[in-house]
């Protein structure tokens, strides 16, 4: 497989979407936040190219809301939706981003970041400004696989995230999205492993590709194995969604 840089691609794609970040809202959800409702601002352009994407449109796509737009709807929804959620494509890209999480928090919501963990400085200034509430942080890889699955090099900024939200106290969850071609059980025993030992604990998330989605690269039949092994550890519960 032809390997794909996009390191300048991504500042390209950032640019363009200065001024229309969002690429579309989901204007409620009870499924995105555990206990809450809420609502999904989905921002265009990442800086990875994950071969199971699920979302290519909005990773290769360009936003159609601007901040003040996203920001009137929002308005219309207090008292009404419980929580806003950062999603994407990758939302800490975005030159406002942070800008636009206060914004938000003043009006009362609370937030939640989906993030692949490729922005730690970003991640540290909303923890240290305690502008979110709970954030959900993409596993992709160890690092022998990561630039295979991702078509970055962006494991460190992946783990120096990990371990920011580790010192931080939040609440937050890892997750991992599985195609069996790309992670076998002995790379999800490695990824357990590595948790440990990045002294985390709690629920671990396992997305199953869903079969038959459009994706950034064709990839063939998906089989769920990995449900018949035992994998959860004593401080790691491992959870299995789709």
């Amino acid at each position: 497989m032809e390997k794909k840089e996009n390191t300048n691609s991504e500042l390209i794609s950032v640019k363009e979407n200065v001024s229309n970040p969002i690429f579309s809202i989901t204007p409620f959800t009870l499924l995105d936040y555990a206990h809450k409702s809420a609502c999904i601002l989905w921002f265009a352009g990442c800086n990875m190219r994950c071969l199971y994407c699920y979302n290519p449109e909005i990773v290769l796509g360009k936003g159609t809301i601007s901040f003040e737009k996203a920001l009137t709807f929002l308005h219309s929804r207090k008292n009404l939706l419980d929580a806003v959620v950062f999603s994407g494509g990758e939302c800490l890209l975005h030159k406002n981003s942070i800008q636009l999480i206060t914004e938000v928090k003043k009006m009362g919501f609370l937030v939640k970041i989906d993030t692949n963990g490729s922005r730690p400085e970003v991640l540290q200034q909303v923890l240290e400004n305690r502008l979110i509430d709970y954030v959900a942080l993409d596993f992709k890889a160890m690092p022998a696989h990561f630039e295979k699955i991702t078509q970055s090099n962006l494991f460190l900024p992946f783990e120096k995230s990990l371990r920011l939200l580790l010192e931080s106290g939040l609440p937050f969850e890892v997750r991992t999205t599985v195609h069996s071609d790309l992670i076998d059980t002995n790379h999800m025993q490695a990824m357990i492993r590595y948790l440990e030992q990045q002294n985390y604990q709690g629920n671990y998330y396992i997305q199953h590709f869903v079969n038959g989605a459009t994706t950034l690269e064709k990839l063939g039949y998906s089989v769920r194995e990995l449900e018949k092994e035992n994998l959860s550890s004593a401080r790691i519960k491992v959870h299995f969604r789709g």
